[in-house]
């Protein structure tokens, strides 16, 4: 056996905070603690934020680094003081690849959002802290360039991180953040201009969907054209490869439709963006923490992948494309929650169900969304240093 030696076998000490944040987690820097070569986009940062959390990883479990394999926590967020006028703080996502050396920059997590006003309070970030009260910090999300308000409880003149919420996918109650996403659209909100297209993906088929651009870019799907019911959990689709392979297929085939790709190769370096999605009329099912939800108490089923895998509840950049299509007549999401706009909407996800409402005006056939609001939570889960080879 031949052992490899590095030159050095010095690591590095960051300064970082690591938070749950919603039904994600993160690893969490302030830009001017990172090493100076890494304080600007490129290979160095790509690197660094690679091995922090532990990838590539071809066993899938990120064991040398802060992921927890799931693309749920493999994730990292650089913040910064901001200089945009009415903000407080830049926030930069990274979207970590498990088991490639692959960065996705082209999107937000809408999860870890509810954890960055917090986070920027306890690095300094933000000024003005009311001594008790609510804090409503401004953040500029650079990936995408807009806004988002956390409204942050504080108490004493420090983050409240305990309390009574519970959220559905998080096992333990923590203090109520209500998050506002302001004019979510990038672009155009549909893309194709249509509500529903139909467009065809080669040797699987063809399909009805919805794309839209809001929260993040999504392609939302029938339930029912693919051969599912709404109701899958995690083990229903990861543990099967040839459904894994189509539900790609045709979210690279999707991201070609909506204006994304050139063609659906470049879907290989893009796993963050389009989302896929699909939806169903609400129906009794079993969450995956064996609680039981009634089709009496929501809207409407919704399933999403993120990175290739089923998501275990429901990304919050994705609630944002469901609440805004939602309040759209006529698109698919629309449909299966029943026909009617809605300005509020209740969906069943994997780990239970989740209200987000949406402000939604058309002006000279443009649709354009005002906000989405939706509760969240967040807690520090550790503070220190993270420690680089």
């Amino acid at each position: 056996m031949t052992l490899n030696h590095n030159k050095s076998q010095e690591q590095i000490a960051i300064p970082a905070l690591y938070l749950r944040g919603g039904t994600s987690k993160g690893v969490f820097f302030k830009l001017t603690d990172l090493p100076t070569s890494c304080q600007v986009a490129g290979r160095d940062r790509d690197n660094l934020l690679l091995r922090v959390i532990g990838s590539p990883d071809p066993y899938g479990k990120q064991i040398d680094g802060l992921g927890n394999g799931s693309s749920s926590t493999s994730k990292a967020v650089i913040l910064s003081q901001s200089r945009m006028p009415d903000h407080d703080v830049n926030y930069l996502f990274a979207q970590v690849s498990i088991d490639k050396p692959v960065i996705d920059w082209s999107g937000n997590c809408g999860n870890l959002s509810a954890a960055v006003g917090a986070a920027a309070i306890h690095l300094g970030l933000v000024a003005n802290v009311p001594k008790n009260g609510i804090c409503a910090v401004r953040i500029w999300q650079e990936n995408i360039g807009k806004t988002i308000i956390a409204h942050v409880p504080i108490e004493n003149g420090r983050v409240q991180e305990l309390g009574d919420f519970y959220l559905d996918g998080v096992a333990f109650p923590a203090a109520e953040i209500k998050v506002d996403f302001i004019d979510p659209v990038d672009g155009a909100m549909f893309p194709t201009r249509n509500v529903i297209d139909e467009f065809f993906v080669p040797h699987i088929g063809t399909f009805q969907a919805t794309f839209i651009n809001a929260g993040i870019p999504t392609i939302f799907l029938n339930a029912k054209d693919l051969g599912l019911m709404g109701t899958e959990l995690q083990g229903d689709i990861n543990s099967n490869p040839e459904l894994l392979d189509k539900l790609e297929a045709i979210r690279a085939h999707g991201g070609v439709a909506m204006g994304l790709f050139s063609s659906s190769d470049d879907a290989k370096a893009r796993l963050h963006t389009p989302k896929l999605a699909w939806v169903a009329p609400p129906a009794d099912h079993t969450a995956s923490s064996g609680a039981a939800v009634l089709a009496a108490d929501i809207d409407l089923l919704v399933r999403a992948m993120s990175m290739g895998q089923l998501h275990h509840a429901m990304m919050g950049t994705a609630a944002v494309a469901i609440a805004a299509a939602a309040a759209v007549k006529g698109t698919l999401v629309n449909i299966a929650a029943g026909g009617q706009p809605l300005s509020e909407v209740r969906f069943g996800h994997p780990s239970g169900a989740l209200l987000v409402g949406a402000a939604v005006t058309c002006n000279e056939e443009r649709w354009q969304v005002q906000h989405v609001t939706m509760s969240r939570s967040a807690r520090r889960i550790m503070a220190g240093h993270v420690f680089v080879p």
